[in-house]
């Protein structure tokens, strides 16, 4: 197998996306300090990795990707399938994204049929 420049490059090119692409996502560098809450329902939940996520419809009627925090410490705050179906009211406390025009949020906490889910405890501004 020969190794050429340009499948060096392709290589070169693809981990730096891949890269970039993945703390886009995770950290807080990408979000506001300011804690915001939204309420609405659950139009899907996904607990595939990176981590879990749900998508929820706002009461102005946009939809919102709502991130949760890594599988084993979403699973310690006792969300876990079962936990909430589509169609459910939720509030969601956490931290929106910068860009205004995103509809992403990284939730702090989730409150579903009256329970609460702390994702990050520590990160909590308000009871």
């Amino acid at each position: 197998m020969t190794i050429t420049r340009s499948s060096l490059f392709a290589a070169f090119a693809f981990s730096i996306l891949a890269v970039t692409t993945a703390s886009a996502h995770h950290g807080w560098s990408w979000a506001e300090g300011e804690q915001t809450e939204l309420t609405g329902t659950i139009k899907a939940i996904s607990f595939a990795p990176p981590h879990p996520s749900l998508e929820v419809t706002a009461a102005d009627g946009t939809d919102w990707q709502i991130d949760l925090s890594n599988p084993r410490q979403t699973e310690r705050s006792g969300f876990a399938p079962g936990s909430a179906n589509v169609g459910d009211a939720i509030t969601v406390l956490g931290n929106r994204s910068l860009d205004e025009n995103e509809k992403l949020m990284k939730a702090v906490r989730i409150t579903v049929n009256g329970k609460a889910f702390d994702m990050y405890p520590d990160r909590i501004k308000t009871n």
